[in-house]
């Protein structure tokens, strides 16, 4: 049976082991602990364990223990009892109870505090739990998965993460490796990505130069998919060619590879251009219509040229797209073929 992979993207053999024990495990309600840099898709391997589960018919609930206050997140967890302290002015679910049959995701394991980390074993070894406030022992039908970007074994020994707990959630250990571990990787996801955030944009997919996949693709990317996938997002909005070349890159990956940026434009003024004035058209004895159209065919003529009269090529030099120039063609009779 073929993997749901969740929008996974990747060939490399790294990943392939990664996905290879996720086929294994993904069956079974074993404890999964996921690690990994910040930005390698935790949450998405996460995702696909779940989809492939007996469980995905059921929900998937999230929960970044990091990015919730201390002192709130045993009753994001767990729920509480109306008047269990001054804020709770009803009794309320926690994210056990709305996962209940599915599966459990809590994201970066290692921010919890130690107080709390005693009620989550116990939520693993015994399945019950307790609202904050509440005497009543509620069973907690759910898979727990937990992922961090933190060495745990440096953690426990450091006094700051329960041994007990550690053993129990490392059942089964998936390393997502970083980025820049993952080789054409890079690329493929760089090219996923794009197309996608092109077709948001209801714009023409952009292609890479060569040059540029060069570049792309030898960058460490610090931040790992997430930074790569911002990036796309960026150049899908700011690139104004239909190919990303290497002046469209950051500075950061220009200095990484050792390359200069390209210089910037001549200004006008220094390359010895002159604006047309009033006086051009006098001496032509022309209107503003007549002297744009006589300048608009001399360039049409010139990139003609300068393009052995290949349509794609003069239009690149211009600027402008193959059907615009032919328009501009055809309405002076000059399309040819």
């Amino acid at each position: 049976m073929e993997l749901n992979l969740s929008g996974m993207v990747g060939q490399s053999a790294c990943l392939a082991e990664v996905l290879r024990v996720l086929a294994k495990v993904a069956p079974t309600d074993s404890t999964v602990l996921v690690t990994g840099e910040s930005g390698t898709g935790k949450e998405l391997l996460v995702r696909a364990l779940h989809a492939n589960s007996r469980r995905a018919g059921k929900p998937f609930v999230p929960v970044n223990c990091g990015a919730i206050p201390r002192e709130l997140l045993e009753s994001e967890l767990f729920g509480h009892e109306k008047g269990a302290f001054t804020s709770a002015v009803r009794t309320r679910q926690g994210r056990f109870e709305l996962a209940e049959g599915g599966t459990i995701f809590l994201d970066e394991i290692g921010e919890m505090d130690l107080s709390l980390q005693v009620k989550i074993l116990r939520a693993l070894q015994e399945k019950e739990y307790e609202r904050v406030g509440g005497d009543k022992t509620l069973k907690a039908d759910v898979r727990i998965v937990a992922a961090t970007n933190r060495d745990l074994e440096t953690e426990v020994a450091a006094g700051r993460f329960r041994e007990d707990l550690y053993y129990r959630l490392n059942v089964i250990p998936l390393h997502l490796p970083p980025l820049r571990e993952r080789g054409q990787d890079i690329l493929l996801l760089a090219d996923y990505f794009l197309g996608r955030f092109c077709r948001q944009k209801s714009r023409p997919t952009l292609t890479f130069s060569p040059e540029a996949r060069g570049l792309v693709l030898g960058y460490p990317w610090p931040g790992n998919v997430r930074e790569l996938e911002n990036f796309m997002e960026r150049l899908s909005i700011l690139c104004d060619s239909e190919v990303v070349g290497i002046e469209d890159l950051p500075r950061k990956i220009l200095d990484h590879a050792g390359v200069a940026p390209p210089p910037p434009p001549v200004a006008l003024a220094e390359a010895g251009f002159r604006w047309p004035t009033l006086a051009d058209l006098a001496e032509k004895s022309m209107g503003l219509k007549d002297f744009m159209d006589t300048l608009e065919e001399k360039l049409l003529i010139e990139a003609l040229g300068k393009a052995s009269g290949v349509k794609n090529q003069a239009a690149e030099l211009l600027g402008i797209k193959r059907t615009t120039l032919i328009e501009k063609l055809k309405k002076r009779n000059m399309a040819g073929d």
